[in-house]
């Protein structure tokens, strides 16, 4: 087991203008799974995501990950954590628009020491054309193969995606999914995945489902699908 939520809450505000984000959830994660977390908006599979990659605290509960109850960190610590344990895929990319492909991975390495090669993380994602050129210059699925790229350079164990495939059409969507998919399969990372779209459910070892900040149900693909495979 490598995540543990165990009863977490998480609420915003305060007296009547408190509101319920996240009630009473429980579930695990292995190393290496491919995890769908599936819901519509409000769904609260956001706020689980970023209580995951430190970026919040719980409200009560405990959420463990490799060992470490990170609910219980400092900044420092959190900091720390992020650096080194998670990688992020954002659905708008974020990437610096001032640098090339290649500068923005190569960034990494002012976070973390043992930064991977900003040129065979380009390769890995099969951008290796694409070095020298701005975001503006790329297309929307090469952004996002960029930013996963530049998430992998902190060889981190954990990958976790907003909707990565939400501001994509659905033919460059499914290539991004694929390389996620390969990237679990072959790499062995672990890779979780926020989204409100069921299809992407399918390729998934676990999913679990959220409505109102509730886990509705947590499903075992025994055989889940490759990406290609889905009929989009």
């Amino acid at each position: 087991m490598l995540v543990e939520f165990k009863d977490v809450v998480k609420t915003y505000g305060e007296g009547e203008g408190k509101q319920m984000a996240v009630d009473h959830v429980s579930f695990t994660i292995d190393e290496g799974e491919f995890v769908v977390i599936l819901g519509q908006s409000g769904a609260g599979k956001s706020t689980i995501l970023n209580m995951l990659g430190g970026m919040d605290t719980p409200t009560e509960g405990k959420v463990t990950v490799a060992g470490r109850e990170i609910s219980g960190m400092n900044d420092r610590q959190l900091g720390s954590y992020r650096a080194e344990v998670i990688g992020f895929i954002f659905q708008f990319y974020n990437l610096l628009p001032s640098l090339t492909a290649y500068e923005n991975i190569a960034l990494t390495k002012s976070i973390v020491k043992n930064a991977q090669d900003a040129e065979k993380q380009l390769e890995l994602v099969g951008l290796s054309k694409c070095r020298n050129k701005f975001p503006a210059q790329m297309s929307g699925g090469e952004q996002q193969r960029v930013s996963i790229a530049r998430a992998l350079a902190k060889n981190p164990r954990i990958l976790l995606g907003d909707e990565p495939t939400g501001a994509l059409d659905s033919e460059t969507g499914i290539i991004v999914l694929e390389l996620l998919q390969r990237l679990c399969r072959e790499e062995k990372k672990t890779v979780i995945i926020v989204t409100h779209n069921s299809d992407i459910a399918k390729c998934a070892d676990k999913v679990i489902r959220m409505k109102n900040g509730k886990i509705k149900g947590i499903t075992i693909n025994e055989k889940p699908l490759d990406v290609k495979e889905v009929e989009w």
